[in-house]
């Protein structure tokens, strides 16, 4: 009597999860005694699951997340086997997670990491949040004499830039909002380093209380590079409000790739009055009375941020003035022609011979414009100090009155209404 084994199974390579089923084996199982007409049902497929599946139910109780979810998890794995998720999802958790106008530092209230290098293992795979660097600098607002110094003082641990693993980097500065040229400074260019030390200080001229309750300096730090362009490696942004006037503050800051975003062109558009206001400028002017020689001491010591007039983002700025009513060709004066520049410095005085009776009633205008070869200059902008000005133009006038023999230094914006009615450009 010969005993025949049943066929052994199909093998596969995959696990295989049962189904649930609420019948039992007596019924699950075929019966001899089945009819031939009764229909017999397809035995059930088996659940293929990867292994990255098998390891979560083993150490995850509880139901079985998503593999997105899961991959979240293994950072390095996340492209296996699904696709990684999209780059929007990452730029949200970074600045949800960090505040970027202290540089990378966590916002109150929330849970910091363990350790620093777990939060660049999670942005490793993206080159837009690697470590960067830090910039170490210092601020200094001058009331008095309307200056904001700025001390850049090094970095360290910049990102290499050069195909040698080293950079050239440099600092530019800008104030915004205004515009780019007229508020840009830098600083000098140090070669094949990632830790430069510059410790050279940049000055800010023209810059008044109202400016700093409005105003946010950039610093961008950047790699030279003469064969092509000079790319860009981080920035950081600092609120001037929170500068105190004499406070000689310093800075220890993350660089970060501050992207444009909608709330940004937003708050441009909403600050758009405020640079329609002061876009042509400012200019520093003194007043003094002499006594003894009667005669007005006009200086006129330099001009800040002008608007750029000229195609290559620049003007070439010199300043007129004239004592109304016009007293003839002594009534006017010009200062020298200074190059390509937004930011001119003249230090030029003119005298006008005229008894402190009459120059109560007199108007001092003075205009600032773009010299042109061959062409009319252009006008950039102009204020006029007198009896019949008015605000700070006025105060100004009467302190140089009152305080006969004293140098009065003020600092005007340039507005359109400054232009002189009688002059032309020549």
């Amino acid at each position: 009597m010969s005993v025949s084994k049943p066929p052994p199974p199909p093998s596969t390579s995959h696990l295989a999860i049962p189904p649930s089923s609420t019948s039992t084996p007596s019924s699950s199982a075929s019966s001899p005694l089945a009819t031939p007409h009764s229909t017999a049902l397809p035995p059930p497929s088996p659940v293929k699951i990867s292994m990255q599946e098998h390891f979560a139910i083993n150490v995850c109780p509880g139901p079985i997340l998503p593999i997105p979810q899961i991959s979240d998890f293994f950072p390095r794995f996340h492209d296996y086997p699904c696709t990684p998720p999209p780059p929007r999802e990452k730029k949200i958790l970074k600045e949800e997670t960090f505040n970027g106008e202290t540089g990378g530092v966590y916002k109150d209230g929330e849970r910091r990491g363990d350790n620093d290098g777990d939060r660049e293992e999670v942005f490793d795979s993206d080159d837009d949040d690697t470590y960067l660097g830090t910039l170490e600098f210092s601020l200094l607002f001058d009331q008095e004499n309307n200056c904001l110094h700025c001390t850049i003082h090094k970095a360290k641990g910049l990102k290499a830039m050069d195909s040698n693993g080293l950079a050239d980097p440099y600092v530019k500065l800008h104030l915004l909002p205004g515009a780019s040229k007229a508020n840009k400074l830098r600083t000098k260019t140090l070669k094949n380093t990632l830790n430069p030390v510059w410790n050279e200080t940049l000055v800010y001229h023209g810059i008044t209380a109202a400016d700093m309750t409005t105003k946010t300096l950039r610093l961008c730090v950047c790699d030279m590079d003469r064969l092509g362009r000079n790319e860009f490696i981080g920035e950081v942004r600092v609120a001037l409000k929170k500068l105190k006037e004499g406070e000689n503050k310093r800075y220890n800051m993350g660089l970060e790739r501050i992207a444009q975003n909608k709330e940004a062109n937003n708050q441009t558009v909403e600050q758009g009055a405020l640079v329609a206001e002061e876009e042509r400028g400012r200019i520093l002017v003194s007043l003094c009375y002499n006594t003894e020689k009667s005669c007005l001491m006009v200086g006129i010591i330099r001009c800040a941020h002008l608007a750029a007039m000229d195609s290559n983002g620049y003007s070439d700025p010199f300043v007129k003035i004239i004592l109304q009513p016009d007293m003839g060709k002594k009534s006017k004066y010009k200062t020298s022609v200074k190059k390509k520049t937004l930011n001119p410095e003249f230090n030029e005085e003119f005298s006008y011979d005229v008894s402190l009776d009459q120059l109560a009633k007199k108007t001092l205008e003075i205009s600032v414009w773009d010299y042109d070869l061959g062409m009319s200059n252009d006008f950039i902008g102009g204020v006029e100090l007198g009896i019949n000005a008015s605000g700070q133009r006025l105060r100004h006038w009467f302190e140089c009155l009152k305080n006969k023999g004293k140098k009065v230094e003020y600092w005007h914006t340039l507005t359109q209404q400054g232009a002189p009615s009688s002059d032309k450009p020549d």
